[in-house]
């Protein structure tokens, strides 16, 4: 059955996130919804799933509260399984950077439509980064973009301080799968003397769902944080494989590796796991494919957030 997929964030002023906890759960099984929600003193940042009444439903619930009556959801079907149950999580900040004293309610970048997205890359000042970390950007990213090569977003502001401070007095563009992480992103840079800085409004989702293949920038899949893994133009459905054993995003060329083993390892871990790890990893698997041929759905295979 085709399920909606509801993509939302909202920074804000959120110092009792802890008690909605109980009444988001609640909230969640009385639409039958799964998904992942981060909540945090800064806000909420959430990936739901359902029919669509009911997502929508759960979205008007919290948008009975003046702080989050601004959000706007990135909407998407797919009729794969995004997720297999709901969590919900209490977190310091709902993208973790590691400095609080960077305030996206108070300080953001400039937002760029999607549709004045590629004019602004014409122009021979700027400068173009991709705010994601490196397994992301594998899958798919925007011609002559940098790439910080991060891990995690921790990991942003030393990129910052050795690759982007000597361009301080320049224009920056950036860019994100959904915008929320540029949203810190450019308020960092902001907070530490950058002038002209520059966000795709939406992220890359809104850029996907709305400029045409033809006229588009984009290449690649782009990487998302649920089972559907990547997205294509039109956030249809992309063709993008994960390695269960290192949480690599994979390709068509991964994928005929000798050395890609379904549900257990690629190219880029064979060499590094253990027997036990393998054999573990071939027995969920196993499972799966039961699963499957029961039309059951088995829960234990799991998408990290880094």
């Amino acid at each position: 059955m085709k399920q909606t997929i509801l993509t939302f964030y909202q920074f804000t002023d959120f110092p009792d996130f802890r008690d909605w906890k109980p009444i988001l759960i609640d909230l969640g099984i009385e639409h039958n919804i799964v998904g992942s929600l981060v909540l945090a003193k800064e806000g909420i940042n959430a990936t739901i799933s359902g029919e669509e009444l009911s997502v929508h439903a759960f979205l008007e619930k919290i948008k009975e509260d003046s702080r989050f009556q601004k959000i706007k959801p990135r909407i998407s079907q797919s009729d794969r399984t995004t997720f297999y149950r709901l969590k919900i999580f209490l977190r310091e900040e709902i993208v973790t950077l590691g400095d609080d004293s960077i305030n996206p309610s108070k300080i953001v970048g400039e937002y760029v439509e999607p549709e004045d997205w590629n004019s602004l890359l014409e122009d021979p000042e700027i400068t173009l980064v991709d705010t994601r970390n490196d397994y992301e950007v594998a899958v798919g990213t925007f011609e002559g973009a940098i790439d910080p090569n991060t891990k995690t977003f921790r990991e942003w502001p030393e990129f910052v301080e050795n690759s982007l401070k000597n361009k301080g007095k320049g224009k920056i563009a950036m860019f994100c799968t959904g915008g929320i992480r540029c949203e810190k992103a450019s308020s960092h840079l902001l907070k530490n003397g950058f002038k002209k800085v520059y966000h795709l409004k939406g992220g890359i989702l809104n850029y996907l769902e709305k400029i045409k293949p033809n006229e588009s920038k984009w290449r690649g899949e782009c990487f998302i944080f649920d089972h559907r893994v990547s997205v294509v133009h039109g956030l249809e459905d992309g063709e993008t494989k994960l390695c269960f054993g290192c949480r690599w995003p994979l390709r068509e060329e991964d994928l005929s590796s000798p050395n890609y083993e379904a549900g257990v390892s690629c190219p880029r871990c064979d060499d590094s796991l253990s027997l036990e790890k393998k054999e573990s990893l071939r027995e969920r698997q196993r499972q799966m494919e039961i699963a499957k041929q029961r039309r059951q759905v088995h829960i234990g295979q799991k998408i990290e957030d880094h």
